[in-house]
């Protein structure tokens, strides 16, 4: 046989099984155009949260992210730590498990339903482990006033968000959990300060022009009249607080006297607190602050 025949035929065997394989990857791409999850994997959260607690939450929203590319997506990633009273426990009870999974795929799903950006409908919880955070732009923290950290995880903290990481703290109010969350921040910030926001800050108004600095009461409180946790002393002002870095971009976002995750997990809890705070302020806010994580 000819050489060149020879390898003319070669080609065209090598293309063929090229031109297969590429369409094996395109139909399994169609078939499961999920985005990866790149959080904790020692069993004890499921990768789907609708899963967590045994399908309990099997019926809050759920969609579909972009066949062409599943992985370029936002993702919503909340930190796992240790608080205080819940040192021997890192999964059930802790802390930083409040208003979980509701709020988080709540949210999720009203960022991709309000905006243009690819939400990945998973979400992640993540350690502090820099394999894991290296993943993920935002981070979201809440209930802080009892957190117990060590300082080689304010290390990994501190060292993720110079390397351009953005975190999310929320849902701490009063003196006693500020004192407490203050001890943790100079862990994990020695040389650096939390400065305040005013209303004209992008915060407020980068996506959704806010009229007013929010106060988000748990729906408990709301149902029962009040706007900020009575019981906590000093915690009738919402206060928000930025860190940032040597080039004067914000790195942490601190909400103080105020609690946007449960205006995403309780939105459906009462339509009164729905249109008062979830859809007037929960929301819009939440929006704008990953808008302006995710462009500064």
């Amino acid at each position: 046989m000819n050489p060149r025949a020879t390898h003319r035929a070669g080609m065209r065997r090598r293309l063929l099984l090229l031109a297969a394989w590429l369409a094996s990857m395109t139909a399994i791409a169609d078939d499961n155009p999920q985005p990866r999850n790149f959080g904790v994997s020692d069993g004890t959260v499921p990768e789907d949260p609708r899963e967590f607690m045994h399908g309990r939450y099997a019926d809050l929203p759920d969609w579909q992210v972009g066949k062409d590319l599943p992985n370029d997506v936002f993702t919503f990633a909340r930190l796992r730590f240790n608080s205080s009273y819940y040192r021997s426990s890192r999964f059930r009870g802790g802390k930083w498990l409040t208003d979980y999974p509701d709020a988080d795929i709540n949210f999720c799903f009203r960022l991709q339903q309000l905006t243009s950006m690819q939400v990945n409908p998973k979400g992640a919880i993540v350690d502090f482990n820099p394999e894991q955070l290296r993943h993920f732009p935002f981070v979201y923290m809440l209930e802080v006033g009892d957190i117990a950290i060590t300082d080689g995880e304010a290390r990994i903290l501190r060292e993720y968000m110079m390397n351009g990481g953005f975190v999310m703290v929320d849902d701490n109010w009063g003196s006693h959990e500020w004192a407490n969350w203050l001890q943790a921040f100079k862990q994990i910030f020695p040389d650096r300060e939390m400065k305040e926001l005013p209303l004209e800050h992008d915060i407020f108004n980068i996506v959704f022009k806010l009229d007013r600095i929010p106060q988000i009461p748990s729906v408990g409180h709301f149902m029962n009249g009040w706007t900020y946790e009575r019981e906590k002393p000093d915690s009738e002002g919402a206060h928000y607080y930025g860190v940032h870095d040597d080039r004067g971009r914000m790195v942490m976002l601190v909400c103080h006297n105020t609690d946007l995750g449960d205006g995403w997990e309780e939105e459906g809890t009462d339509p009164g607190y729905f249109r008062t705070y979830s859809e007037k302020f929960a929301y819009p806010l939440g929006i704008n602050i990953i808008f302006y994580a995710m462009t500064h």
